[in-house]
């Protein structure tokens, strides 16, 4: 592929079954990892359906399946449906507060109570704080921010919506939230405070990674309306 005018070369894992949908084959195609990056280099590659994970770049190439799509919210188009402003609501006791990607005990603490909840006996199970920490921050991406959700400043932390600040656009790493506190829709809420921030910062996009139509735990990336998704060649807004 090229990257401005530098060709940069791609691999691919092997086929393996899909984590997503049921019975079909995936494969992913990643950048070396040697190949200099930046947060301006890695915003050029958000635009071409790329995502990252830890340090590593990467995006779906599966051989007979293309359910997988970048979606991107162009955050001045945005409009709030009636479950959004009331989950605005909801949490209008919540104090939020950007922290540098350091994480603590209590960051650990409430994402391992997150993934025994929402993904028990995954790959991702029972990480430690290195894996933890490999996988939220990449080291050529400094501008990574932590924003917590609590009840008062010091209070209990509920959720922490783990964001890449990037020229032009701010791309949503990885939410995990109080399990027990499932009613208040966090996982929403980190959506649309994220919106909000794009907004003051100037950005025009807030990337949410990749949606799939069959898939019922993205299904929530779509409610945000107006939406862009990525084919592959091009952006197609979705009203």
């Amino acid at each position: 592929m090229t990257q401005g005018r530098r060709q940069v070369p791609l691999l691919r894992t092997g086929c393996h079954e899909c984590a997503y949908v049921s019975g079909r084959t995936a494969r992913l195609e990643f950048l070396a990892p040697t190949t200099p990056l930046s947060e301006t280099r890695y915003r050029l590659l958000l635009e071409q359906g790329f995502r990252r994970s830890g340090p590593y770049v990467y995006r779906p190439a599966c051989p007979a399946c293309s359910a997988c799509q970048s979606l991107r919210l162009p955050v001045e188009h945005f409009r709030p449906r009636r479950r959004h402003r009331r989950c605005q609501r909801d949490n209008a006791d919540l104090h939020v507060t950007p922290r540098r990607p350091a994480l603590t005990s209590e960051h650990l603490d409430l994402y391992q109570r997150y993934l025994d909840h929402r993904h028990p006996g995954s790959t991702m199970a029972d990480p430690d704080a290195d894996e933890a920490q490999g996988f939220f921050t990449a080291p050529w991406c400094a501008t990574t921010l932590l924003y917590e959700f609590r009840t008062a400043p010091e209070g209990p932390l509920l959720a922490v919506a783990v964001t890449d600040i990037l020229p032009g656009a701010l791309s949503a790493v990885y939410t995990f939230y109080e399990p027990n506190a499932e009613r208040r829709g966090l996982g929403n809420l980190a959506v649309l405070w994220q919106i909000s921030e794009a907004r003051r910062l100037g950005a025009r996009h807030l990337y949410l990674g990749y949606w799939i139509p069959d898939a019922p735990a993205m299904a929530y990336k779509a409610g945000f309306r107006p939406h862009e998704v990525y084919d592959g060649r091009q952006w197609h807004e979705v009203g």
